[in-house]
């Protein structure tokens, strides 16, 4: 036997059928054969040859989480395939899993379910040491100045918090040491305290403030009210600092009027000075709110504000804890705040600009800065269509006098780029592999599909030392930010725990009832209110009819006993506007009216069975 024929033999047979295909795509043109390998398409072929093919059956090394943008979800993709896997409803309403429309979901909504609406940021993953422990992942609502929080061992949104007395929930960041005690939650547009009426014609009266949220319990801790507008933020690694930009320092009402001043600022906040204000009652309460409100304008012990050049955007820590950096967007530069010199700033030793360190010049429209873990810096350049590779050291250099380039490469994307993500760059652990580009137009990248037209995600490889782009592929709609963790880090269940709070409160309902809902089926009369309990097994609900009298409140509780991984029961009540998901070992309700007398079918709306199709029962309505 040859050495070759042993070679393959010791090759795993997906391994092999891999390599065979690639082999055969460059040997095809020679042969002039139609083997596997002609099969596989050049895009196939990059693929495999770039490291970034992950064959069917193989998985991913990381998990990517995408805000959903204007659709108010979260997206769920594998790194470095790109693979959508699963879309956590949030803010929207989905009539797949029935987020939005069960009763379970409505509670976690809270008095923001009548909002049909939600547009997604910035998502994150909540950190332990500066590293994620794949506990929770938050997102933001700027549309109705909410923060939701997404458990990932189901994958579920479990909490939603609206957050008083401001509007517009824009930058979100977590506290990364010693653990993520508070979620950090700029808001954008500045209104009035209070904003009951007055001061409508008064906008010198307009103020917006930085706010704390409790990871664990989502309630706001505390609000800092500060001068000009609040963007994007994020936290030190010490667990005392975060930063926040601000690009209309003016307050101002129209575009001409947030252009007036020649800088705007970066406010550093104290988070130690505040818990000790808050401790100390040297806060008040505005409006029917009862959350502490401190005042950080200028002046105070409790900010600083550093001025950078004109309407900065984007705000990102460095991964060694030594640097915030601010983005110009209408600067090429971009602003390099040494942290180690923020107690001296807050003891008033240094002035504030004696922070920066360096402002180096990258390119047009720098909007957000990601990290390798090696000392460089990966920057968006919007109006440049480029992501610039760049030297955090080598820039402070230069602009010490030194000559010395800290440009590293420059590589085009398609096109106009915002939000940037490397592999792992928000935690210590920054590992320089991956980068993904989101970019707010695809103009020729991909088939029309009219006037509205999809974005572009693009993925770089920045495991050597020029990036390399390996993937891109259209997304939508304006889904405007990225994280990404090493799939490790997240340990999702494969099927519902029996005592998950989740479904606790319907649980409790039906004992109320006297009713067992792991070994009963049962009608519940209460006045014009029917409670309808039902086991589902693959492929039959455990009641196949019930009636009920025209204009009664019908809640239908369905508990699923299958324990098969993936086997996922779906409850629809046809012409009723009724669906929703019941996953192995989970309840699920659903509440509508019977205002139709007549026979009115439900069926099983998820495949579970090759008897799925007749997985269906009847609800006798009776005329009045």
């Amino acid at each position: 036997m040859s050495d070759k024929k042993k070679a393959i033999e010791n090759l795993g047979r997906r391994h092999f059928l891999r390599n065979s295909a690639v082999t055969g795509v460059a040997g095809a043109g020679l042969a002039g054969g139609f083997g596997a390998g002609a099969l596989m398409n050049s895009r196939q072929a990059r693929a495999a040859e770039n490291g970034v093919e992950v064959a069917p059956g193989e998985l991913d090394e990381y998990y990517g989480f995408w805000s959903g943008g204007h659709q108010g979800e979260v997206r769920v993709l594998g790194i470095p395939s790109m693979r959508e896997l699963m879309r956590i409803p949030v803010f929207n309403i989905d009539s797949a899993t029935g987020w939005g429309i069960t009763n379970e979901s409505k509670r976690i909504m809270g008095d923001s379910a009548r909002f049909l609406n939600g547009d997604c940021h910035h998502p994150h993953i909540s950190m332990t040491d500066g590293r994620y422990d794949g506990k929770y992942l938050f997102i933001n609502d700027k549309a109705n100045t909410r923060v939701a929080r997404i458990r990932l061992d189901i994958m579920k949104t479990d909490k939603i918090t609206t957050i008083p007395n401001v509007q517009a929930i824009h930058g979100l960041r977590l506290q990364k040491v010693p653990h993520t005690k508070y979620v950090f939650a700029n808001a954008e547009l500045p209104i009035p305290q209070v904003n009951d009426g007055r001061d409508l014609e008064n906008p010198e009266n307009y103020f917006t403030m930085f706010n704390a949220i409790d990871a664990e319990s989502m309630e706001v801790a505390w609000q800092v009210i500060v001068d000009g507008n609040l963007d994007n933020t994020d936290a030190d690694y010490t667990g005392r600092f975060v930063a926040s930009t601000c690009y209309n320092s003016e307050k101002g009402m129209t575009l001409a009027d947030t252009m007036r001043a020649e800088r705007d600022w970066v406010v550093v906040f104290d988070v130690d000075a505040i818990e000790a204000a808050v401790a100390a009652g040297e806060f008040e309460t505005l409006g029917d709110s009862e959350v502490p409100v401190l005042d950080g304008r200028k002046g105070s012990k409790l900010t600083r504000y550093i001025p950078i050049p004109k309407n900065p955007h984007g705000l990102n820590t460095s991964p060694d804890g030594q640097y915030f950096i601010a983005n110009g967007k209408l600067s090429p530069t971009c602003s390099i705040i040494g942290i180690d010199k923020l107690p001296a700033l807050f003891d008033d030793a240094i002035e504030p600009r004696d922070t920066v360190l360096a402002e180096p010049e990258l390119g047009l429209g720098p909007l957000h800065t990601t990290f390798d873990g090696r000392g460089n810096a990966y920057t968006t350049l919007f109006i440049d269509s480029q992501v610039a590779k760049w030297n955090i050291e080598d820039a402070i250099r230069a602009y010490n006098g030194e000559e010395v380039n800290y440009i590293r490469q420059k590589l085009d994307v398609h096109y106009q780029p915002g939000h940037n993500h490397a592999s792992l760059t928000e935690t210590r652990d920054a590992d320089g592999k991956w980068l993904v580009v989101l970019s707010k137009f695809s103009k020729d990248r991909f088939l029309p599909v009219g006037p509205l037209h999809p974005e572009n995600d693009q993925l770089i490889d920045i495991s050597g030392e020029e990036m390399k782009l390996v993937h891109d592929g259209p997304t939508f709609a304006e889904p405007h930010d990225c994280i990404l963790a090493r799939a490790d880090q997240i340990s999702p269940s494969r099927i519902w725990s029996r005592d998950d709070p989740t479904f606790a409160e319907t649980v409790a309902m039906a004992e109320a009832d006297g009713v067992n809902i792991e070994t009963e089926n049962k009608v519940i009369r209460d006045g014009n209110k029917v409670r309808v309990y039902m086991i589902s097994v693959a492929p039959q609900f455990g009641l196949t009819e019930f009636k009920v009298k025209q204009g009664d409140e019908v809640t239908v509780v369905v508990t699923n006993l299958d324990q098969v991984e993936d086997l996922t029961h779906g409850f629809v009540m046809v012409n009723h506007g009724a669906s929703m998901e019941i996953g192995p070992q989970q309840t699920a309700s659903v509440t509508f009216t019977a205002d139709k007398p007549g026979v009115h079918w439900y069926y099983c709306s998820w495949f579970c069975h090759a008897m799925h199709m007749e997985m269906t029962g009847r609800m006798l309505v009776e005329k009045a």
